[in-house]
């Protein structure tokens, strides 16, 4: 089952949160159901879009400028919209993707203090008007997301972990960007009660995302 011109959604939240989980599972889901889905990971998924991740993501690379990491942010989402995102698209497939811009919003913008206008600037010069139709954010207390994300980083190899060694109060400022995109942006952007089980928090991402397959 396909859509003209497709359908475009995007998961976000802050470290831990359970989005790739139950991004998985709206997958799994849609794909039950006949739709054809493509998965995008921000940054990831394409070839040039590891390297960049690799550099991102690394705990040795602390003293990143804000401004370069913004930027490679955008240089791995640009790849993956012409290499992925707008192909899958123009073939009328549901692309999910794990990350987008909302979250160089809250990460960049608002936690880095580099500001919602300038990321934007940056969004337009890599993307255009490419924007997500509906963006689900998980939404769970601060404190256990990120006891999860520590977990997660001490099971595996900790090669991925510079942004989840930031203190609490930038993790902080990243839910409240967050917020701040949902007052901005609230017919596109809806956060999700990620309280509960995974098929609770899935029956909630469910409900918001399935209106727009009816239309």
């Amino acid at each position: 089952m396909s859509f003209a011109g497709g359908l475009f959604l995007t998961f976000e939240g802050i470290e831990g949160c359970g989005k790739t989980t139950q991004m998985r599972l709206l997958v799994e889901r849609l794909r039950g159901l006949g739709y054809r889905v493509t998965e995008n990971q921000e940054p990831g998924t394409t070839a040039i879009g590891k390297q960049i991740r690799r550099v991102l993501l690394d705990p040795e690379n602390s003293e990143m400028a804000p401004v370069a990491e913004l930027l490679l942010m955008f240089a791995s989402r640009a790849q993956a919209a012409a290499e992925i995102i707008r192909p899958a698209l123009a073939r009328g497939e549901i692309v999910v993707s794990d990350r987008f811009t909302d979250s160089t919003l809250a990460y960049q913008g608002y936690a880095r203090g580099l500001g919602f206008d300038l990321v934007r600037t940056a969004h337009r010069l890599a993307l255009d008007e490419l924007q997500p139709q509906r963006t689900i954010a998980i939404d769970l207390d601060l404190e256990t997301a990120l006891r999860r994300a520590h977990r997660r980083n001490a099971a595996t190899s900790d090669e991925e972990s510079r942004i989840d060694r930031q203190s609490f109060d930038f993790h902080a400022r990243v839910l409240e960007g967050y917020r701040r995109v949902a007052e901005l942006e609230p017919e596109r952007f809806r956060f999700v009660d990620g309280s509960g089980s995974e098929q609770e928090i899935a029956g909630r991402v469910w409900a918001e995302i399935e209106p727009l397959l009816r239309k």
